[in-house]
């Protein structure tokens, strides 16, 4: 009873407001009334915080922000809005940042700020990552350290949006420090909560390459999405990729299909992109192919020099032909061979004979060329002028003041000393340029190459043995005795003079019969073993191999580089036992590989034997 009764007093004396004392104001409001007023007390500050808002989104001049943030108590978030309108409208009225940091009313938005920062939201305080940099404070001051060690504590905690914005941020900034790398690996942990396509897509071209592990959860999201994209994020999901040089099969194969799936004619930009990021991945995709050559042909003319030459060489690299777009390309250069101009137009002869295309419009296309090149052979680059010489030889174009240009001592003072790839490419195609010059240009007297000069491509492919062969290769080596004999018959892995190897060379008398190649002389090499002449009716026989890549993507048709070495190497006297890639890698056994070599060596006699036939009757 006693008990209960303090209770009841207790909650009594609680709800009675305290007698005032000697001069004390007025009473403090206590139970129901003070629980009416705090709302109305909250609703008085907020809404002036959101009249300052207000007024700082408005703000149409620095003074004003300067001016608000002096007079007014701004809380740590109202600074942080007022910093970043003071950024965009120093960016947009061009003013002197250096004057508003040493402004002491934007030091006092910096020091609200740095006292409070912990209370800032994310969005303001990601906002405030990217500004302060442009308001020229220090990437290594502590104004900007203070913010970077903020979101760095937040990290966990920010959803994966703002994650996603502040990792394309900070690439976008070229940021280096800790807060990138920690950004990435907590996107690398919660990469299976991405979602949406331009996220994906979004991340995989700005910050893919910062982090490979990211990446390939990114290849795996966009492969699991692949279906989603429109035609541009395919199109940017592919130049990541190649940007990148990530050549991801998978994730390439899905993009081509689902590319093939869009019935809508496709933008010009996603056709030379894509056809941009498949050259450059080596990715051969044949229908995809032939829909970005079909679909460019009829935006040709409004291509610029430098895009038509970058399709050019793309078509180049991927060994796709499409004979009505080179004519296009063709015609192009015509129509436009003043606006072009000589390295661009360089680039595209290159490109065509690369795939071994001969315009319909030959004539009037070549005299073009040698016009445009006749006294500019200076202006050019060392490596390219080879280029273009040899791309003159391939499609059976060269002039004699190119030749001996190219083939001059002083030209080749200019490679000495290179050990680059491209200077090693350059010394090789002068072998074959020197070698369209002595057997397929008649009236050419010189200069030729320094015998030493020819002596060292076969000092330098003396050990090709020891490199690692294709299954071509290898399975040709094992077959070639049991073809054609032993090494006392037969010479193996020739390198000619003229630039080429060949896999295997026999000497065959009048009754094809093989007889010791080592015997006789070797115009073909640098340093001939023999001294005999062949017999009469003896014939040279080269085996010689076509791998994958000397062929068009489109079918079994050779590409420059290799309809040049047949011509050279019939025109220095060989038959030609050709063993292509599509038939010889289809014989299982070794047996039926020996029978196929003879077979291909007893036809190249017939059709020789058949040529004699005919030039007889003729006679």
């Amino acid at each position: 009873m006693a008990a209960h009764l303090v209770r009841r007093c207790c909650r009594r004396l609680l709800l009675l407001p305290a007698p005032p004392g000697p001069g004390a104001g007025p009473a403090l409001r206590t139970g129901p009334a003070r629980a009416a007023e705090e709302p109305r007390a909250r609703a008085r500050p907020e809404g002036e915080e959101q009249q300052l808002r207000e007024l700082i989104r408005e703000a149409g001049s620095a003074q004003e922000l300067l001016q608000l943030g002096r007079g007014s108590a701004l809380s740590s978030n109202l600074a942080a809005l007022a910093i970043a309108r003071l950024a965009r409208l120093s960016t947009e009225q061009h003013l002197d940042t250096e004057s508003l940091r040493g402004d002491p009313r934007f030091q006092q938005l910096l020091g609200t700020l740095d006292a409070q920062i912990s209370q800032v939201w994310n969005s303001s305080l990601l906002q405030l990552l990217r500004v302060l940099p442009a308001l020229g404070l220090a990437r290594g001051g502590r104004q900007v350290r203070s913010v970077e060690q903020e979101v760095l504590w937040r990290l966990r905690r920010l959803p994966l949006r703002q994650l996603v914005q502040l990792a394309e941020q900070l690439a976008g900034q070229g940021h280096q420090g800790l807060l990138l790398p920690e950004v990435l690996r907590k996107l690398e942990l919660r990469w299976t909560e991405l979602e949406g396509t331009r996220t994906v897509v979004t991340l995989m071209a700005k910050v893919g390459h910062l982090s490979p592990a990211l990446m390939e959860r990114l290849e795996d999201k966009a492969l699991e999405l692949a279906e989603q994209f429109d035609p541009d994020e395919l199109r940017r999901v592919a130049l990541a990729l190649a940007l990148q040089q990530r050549r991801c099969v998978p994730l390439l194969r899905a993009l081509s299909y689902h590319l093939l799936q869009k019935p809508a004619e496709l933008p010009l930009p996603v056709l030379t992109d894509l056809l941009f990021a498949f050259s450059k991945l080596s990715f051969q995709q044949p229908q995809v192919l032939h829909r970005l050559a079909l679909e460019l042909q009829p935006h040709l003319g409004s291509l610029s020099p430098a895009q038509v030459l970058r399709c050019a060489r793309s078509f180049s690299s991927l060994r796709w032909l499409s004979r009505p777009l080179a004519e296009a390309m063709a015609q192009y250069c015509l129509d436009n061979s003043q606006d072009l101009s000589i390295t661009q137009l360089c680039g595209i002869l290159v490109s065509f004979a690369r795939l071994n295309f001969q315009p319909s419009s030959s004539e009037e296309f070549f005299s073009m060329i040698h016009e445009r090149l006749q006294g500019q052979e200076q202006q050019l680059d060392v490596h390219l002028l080879t280029d273009v010489v040899w791309s003159l030889c391939v499609l059976q174009q060269p002039r004699a003041p190119h030749l001996s240009q190219v083939l001059s001592p002083e030209f080749q003072a200019r490679l000495q000393g290179d050990s680059s790839p491209r200077a090693q490419s350059s010394r090789l195609k002068l072998l074959h340029i020197n070698a369209t010059a002595r057997l397929e240009v008649p009236g050419y007297e010189g200069p030729f190459l320094s015998p030493e000069l020819l002596g060292g491509h076969g000092d330098r492919d003396k050990d090709k043995d020891k490199e690692k062969a294709t299954p071509l290769q290898r399975w040709l080596r094992e077959a070639l005795p049991g073809a054609l004999g032993g090494p006392d018959l037969v010479r193996y892995n020739v390198s000619t003079v003229y630039g080429w190897d060949i896999d295997a060379e026999a000497v065959l008398d009048s009754d094809n019969k093989p007889l010791p190649v080592r015997d006789y002389t070797a115009p073909h090499l640098s340093h001939s073993e023999g001294t005999k002449p062949l017999p009469p009716g003896a014939r040279r026989v080269a085996v010689l191999r076509w791998e994958l890549p000397q062929f068009s993507s489109r079918g079994r048709e050779l590409l420059g580089r290799g309809s040049m070495a047949r011509r050279h190497l019939r025109a220095a006297g060989f038959l030609l036992a050709e063993v292509p890639h599509y038939e010889f890698l289809e014989l299982k056994l070794e047996r039926q590989r020996v029978a196929y070599l003879k077979d291909k060596v007893a036809k190249a006699l017939a059709s020789d034997t058949a040529g004699d036939t005919a030039g007889d009757t003729a006679t």
